[in-house]
């Protein structure tokens, strides 16, 4: 005979396991609830959202709403250019944790679409130019924050 505590402890790695594999698909949040988790989060993203890593490691958990914005989209196509579309793996996205952050910062405010174009033109040739090293793309990855963030000042005075 199993004694109770066995019991509880298969009972707990059997729930687990289940809620590791349960895969949901739902209807995403309103604006009103849509927040991002960029701190370590679960390793399950709740409804509506999805989970992508930074170059560095970083996790964000993002709403599926956000996906409509254009600057996502074209990081996603990158990442699927660069690492391949992951089998079992997280998807990670060709940037550092401070770019996403911004990005996704950038996605919550509803920046002006030329903001947006600007930042995507930056993308792509930050990542032409950064192929040579890494140390090159670390370095055009801050200058392009900076030059955005002059954008963003700019477009807001």
């Amino acid at each position: 005979m199993i004694s109770t505590k066995t019991l509880l402890k298969m009972v707990r790695k059997w729930q687990n396991l289940v809620v590791i594999r349960r895969r949901r698909i739902s209807w995403p949040k309103t604006n009103a609830d849509v927040e991002v988790d960029c701190i370590r989060a679960p390793f399950m993203a709740d409804i509506g959202h999805f989970v992508v890593y930074s170059d560095d490691g970083r996790r964000f958990v993002i709403p599926l709403v956000y996906l409509n914005n254009e600057v996502l989209r074209q990081l996603l196509k990158m990442s699927e250019e660069e690492f391949g579309i992951p089998g079992d793996g997280p998807i990670t996205l060709p940037c550092d944790a401070l770019l996403m952050e911004y990005i996704i910062s950038m996605i919550v405010k509803g920046v002006a679409e030329d903001l947006e174009k600007a930042l995507l033109m930056s993308l792509c040739q930050s990542r032409c130019t950064s192929s040579s090293s890494l140390y090159q793309g670390q370095t055009n990855q801050q200058l392009l924050i900076d030059k955005i963030q002059v954008i963003d000042n700019n477009i807001q005075d």
